[in-house]
């Protein structure tokens, strides 16, 4: 049996967005999905960004205004929403609150290289 918890995983922190890498390519199992946890202070937001897996978002906790494509749609807790493949996407917590969400895609992507050297890397929330 494989477990993971945000407490021991690998995260990165982009003004205000907190992303936990519970599950990805690099994991011990090779899983064919990558999974994090993500944190969004009220008023921050993960920036717009594209890839090749097919993901899903399920709010866990707030609310927030979900782009994909050319769509705008808000969410809240209990609310998941699926993102076809190279759909340009992204979300603001417009709540008054922490928006928290669990992320999954298939087939998995380098979670690190798409926060270290992608378009999810530090320099792009700028």
């Amino acid at each position: 049996m494989f477990t993971s918890s945000k407490t021991n995983a690998q995260k990165r922190e982009r003004n205000g967005l907190t992303s936990y890498f519970l599950l990805d390519r690099r994991s011990v199992v090779k899983p064919n999905l990558a999974v994090t946890w993500v944190t969004v202070a009220v008023g921050s937001r993960q920036i717009s960004h594209h890839h090749e897996p097919e993901q899903v978002y399920v709010i866990v906790q707030g609310k927030g205004e979900m782009q994909v494509g050319a769509e705008t749609q808000l969410l809240q807790a209990g609310d998941l929403v699926y993102i076809p493949s190279n759909f340009e996407h992204g979300i603001v917590n417009t709540g008054n609150e922490e928006l928290t969400y669990i992320s999954a895609a298939t087939p998995p992507f380098d979670l690190t290289e798409a926060y270290d050297r992608g378009q999810l890397k530090a320099e792009s929330y700028l």
